[in-house]
């Protein structure tokens, strides 16, 4: 688990929500402190085509609010949705949908993880980075930072769920 546990978070410069990813019986596999408009991707692999699809989120006001897509190719089950955010290309070929800004009902959504093909996994998203928000945490005694492997920059939940239901959630953090 990687995990910021977090005892008296008011104070000492602590952020008041964290990203969190329970299993199918509400145990926590992930806990990311979050700050107010901060802002994280979940990314995974395309099943037929294999290249990195993006969607990208941020804490605003203690709400999750999906921000912004990015999409390599128009493969299979991948296009814009006109009346929903604008599509700009990349430059490379694929496209972003920016200014999407739709809130997530509940703060919180279901996935069912991919295998290790498809490796569902949280990437950054602009700053402050995945490492920077965990020595961030560490460095106001918000908690103990147990990341395994390089998982302060890439979070895979492919590792440590795949082919389970998850529930992904801004949650605030209680003192």
């Amino acid at each position: 688990m990687l995990a910021v546990t977090s005892p008296a978070l008011a104070d000492a410069g602590c952020p008041a929500y964290e990203l969190r990813v329970r299993d199918a019986e509400g145990q926590v596999l992930v806990r990311l402190p979050m700050p107010e408009e901060a802002g994280w991707c979940l990314a995974w692999n395309h099943s037929v085509e294999g290249f990195p699809v993006h969607d990208c989120y941020r804490n605003r006001g203690g709400h999750m609010v999906l921000e912004r897509s990015h999409l390599p190719d128009f493969a299979a089950g991948l296009d814009h949705i006109p009346g929903r955010g604008r599509q700009v290309s990349d430059g490379q070929g694929g496209y972003w949908i920016e200014a999407i800004d739709e809130p997530v009902p509940g703060d919180r959504y279901r996935l069912r993880v991919g295998a290790s093909r498809v490796d569902h996994r949280l990437v950054r998203h602009g700053e402050p980075s995945l490492a920077t928000l965990l020595t961030r945490a560490a460095d106001h005694g918000c908690g103990a930072v147990r990341p395994d492997g390089d998982a302060s920059v890439e979070i895979s939940l492919s590792e440590r769920a795949a082919n389970q239901r998850v529930t992904l959630a801004l949650e605030p953090i209680l003192p």
